[in-house]
């Protein structure tokens, strides 16, 4: 990748597509893991887009194609007790923190029995039993709110690193300042994940920072940074691992920013048109599944018939969640009246 004039990266479609980096630290039976989890956030992403061409899905939906690496490598890293505060692009983290499918289902759909009553089918959803917190529509307010959580359990002596995510567009809000600034200042272990998806919405890294890397902000907040290639699973664990512990150790938080691509538009209803069909091609190739599949092949993990079968146990299992939700009726309109506060 060559820089342009403004400091930005363009992609080179001749370049080779890297080798997945080895992790050192990763068993096979953790490398397993870590396909079925990224096969899960494909598939589940596979079947809300057919729900919402349907008309059965609420809100938006917001596809996580080629951030599945990024996702799921980056929860795999924390410990049995950090906190996730993850994005709609990251349903992989949830997998990984053993959401269950059916539970998901009730939640995107929006029916009765969803940890948001029904009254939010966008994923604005929490499970404080398996520490996952909902985000927040203004997304880089979660920062801050991450930030806040972790200062309360330092104060309470409680050594709980919390992991939050926020895209390249969301980057460039007041929230993300304050709550990184806040974070390095009071020492706090935030681990903050940027998803460098090349766009907000149809705005490309071009006209949002004008630094070659968003991790570059790290050293004027006193903090650790790193750019990494968020299609590669073991890379993205190994480096949000050692982040991790550098934060649990030490007290400071660090800006991880995965280079990826949203291989589909903002929400279902954006064609993406604004995008080059070359930029597509490239990322393309860099298919964080695809790449993940050849390497355990490669090592003698999994065989091609391995694959299959685990994608179509996967796959039924989403399709169980969709007849098990679909058969759920809405909730009653009263729970449209709770927890609303007048003034």
């Amino acid at each position: 990748m060559q820089p342009t004039k403004n400091g930005h990266k363009v992609f080179d479609l001749n370049e080779p597509v890297p080798a997945i980096k080895k992790s050192e630290k990763l068993t096979n039976e953790q490398r397993k893991q870590l396909y079925f989890h990224m096969i899960q956030a494909r598939e589940f992403d596979l079947a809300m887009q057919r729900l919402n061409r349907q008309g059965k899905a609420f809100g938006g939906v917001y596809s996580q194609k080629g951030n599945e690496a990024t996702a799921v490598g980056s929860a795999f890293a924390l410990g049995p007790k950090d906190i996730l505060f993850p994005m709609h692009r990251d349903i992989g983290s949830h997998f990984v923190f053993k959401a269950e499918t059916k539970q998901l289902m009730l939640n995107h759909l929006a029916k009765d029995g969803s940890q948001m009553r029904g009254t939010d089918g966008t994923g604005h959803y929490a499970d404080v039993e398996k520490r996952i917190y909902g985000n927040v529509s203004h997304l880089g307010a979660m920062i801050p709110v991450a930030a806040g959580f972790v200062m309360a359990s330092k104060m309470r002596n409680e050594p709980i690193v919390a992991m939050t995510y926020i895209g390249d567009g969301g980057a460039q809000t007041g929230e993300f300042h304050e709550g990184v600034n806040f974070a390095s200042v009071q020492k706090l272990p935030l681990i903050v994940i940027i998803e460098n998806n090349q766009y907000a919405y149809s705005s490309p890294n071009s006209v949002e920072f004008a630094a070659e890397r968003l991790s570059d902000r790290a050293i004027g907040y006193g903090c650790y940074g790193y750019t990494i290639d968020g299609t590669d699973v073991e890379l993205v664990f190994d480096e949000c691992q050692k982040a991790v512990e550098q934060a649990r150790n030490t007290g400071i938080p660090a800006l991880i920013e995965t280079m990826t691509m949203r291989m589909r538009g903002h929400a279902e209803h954006d064609d993406a048109g604004y995008v080059p069909k070359e930029t597509f091609e490239y990322w393309e190739q860099r298919d964080p599944i695809k790449r993940y599949e050849d390497f355990l092949q490669s090592e003698g993990i999994y065989t091609q018939s391995d694959i299959a079968e685990i994608k179509a146990s996967i796959s039924k299992e989403m399709k169980d969640a969709i007849d098990y939700a679909l058969e759920i009726p809405y909730p009653p309109a009263e729970e449209g009246k709770k927890l609303v506060f007048v003034s």
